[in-house]
């Protein structure tokens, strides 16, 4: 029964079914329950103590929904709120978070200068660049926000000339100069990982957190003896506010089709 129960995923909107899709690929026996805030969206404009709260209470949804683990797939609460989470919630369930598996494969790669890209919110944070100086403190990382990656694949822009001149434009960017190792520190960028593999012409290996995030929860489980023997109900995606645009938005993120389904938590007074 302990093995049966399933994984909760958030996000501040519907970018963390990125990392849902790849949690289906590699445990295709898990049962997935999906929390979408997309009421708060984007996390990164918001404060600490705001994001601390939301995590809190979408954690408390999931695990009110039996979920054995949860995996916090969004940079900002994955750097605002991980701890807190774990300091309520560890003896509860598996967490894991989308920052620190990456940060792990990138080490374990061969490299002498590594690049990132991400949201100014995530830059800004400097999250990374401790996380990177605490594990070496010899690595040489250079980050980049940018900000026009997120709605131009959210409105579909993407493999056409329109994504090839903005990723031009960020990818010759000169503090990405003699990079070996880029990562994508926004669960959106892997939709346009081949695209961005194909500008540097296989010369610059390309890393995003969904795979690594994917691994991180399947060892943990095996760790703990509770990955599912088999699926014995269907997956559920919940959002906190929805419109058509989310809708059609997830055919880009998830593999398969999908419903969302309203679900505003902030309504409810427990």
């Amino acid at each position: 029964m302990e093995a049966s129960r399933p994984i909760g995923v958030f996000d501040s909107g519907i970018g963390g079914l990125t990392v849902a899709s790849a949690i289906h690929r590699l445990l295709p026996e898990e049962r997935i329950i999906y929390f979408g805030d997309t009421a708060h969206l984007p996390y990164g404009e918001k404060s600490h103590d705001a994001i601390r709260y939301f995590s809190l209470r979408i954690s408390r949804f999931l695990l009110e929904r039996d979920c054995k683990a949860i995996v916090v797939a969004c940079n900002s609460a994955s750097t605002a709120a991980y701890d807190v989470l774990l300091e309520f919630f560890e003896d509860k369930a598996v967490f894991v978070n989308v920052v620190d598996p990456l940060v792990k494969a990138a080490l374990e790669v061969p490299h002498s200068k590594m690049g990132l890209i991400a949201t100014h919110a995530t830059v800004q944070s400097g999250v990374y660049e401790k996380l990177f100086s605490r594990a070496d403190p010899n690595a040489r990382l250079s980050c980049l926000a940018t900000p026009l990656l997120v709605p131009m694949i959210e409105e579909g822009f993407v493999h056409n000339d329109i994504s090839r001149s903005v990723l031009d434009t960020y990818l010759s960017d000169p503090s990405l100069k003699d990079i070996d190792v880029l990562l994508l520190a926004c669960t959106h960028y892997p939709l346009i990982r081949a695209e961005i593999e194909s500008q540097y012409g296989g010369t610059v290996r390309v890393l995003d957190a969904t795979e690594y995030t994917a691994r991180a929860l399947r060892n943990a489980l095996a760790e703990r003896n509770q990955l599912s023997a088999g699926k014995k109900e269907a997956d559920h995606f919940y959002v906190s506010d929805y419109s058509e645009n989310f809708a059609r938005t997830t055919r880009l993120f998830y593999t398969e089709n999908i419903v969302l389904e309203r679900c505003n938590i902030w309504n409810d007074p427990t």
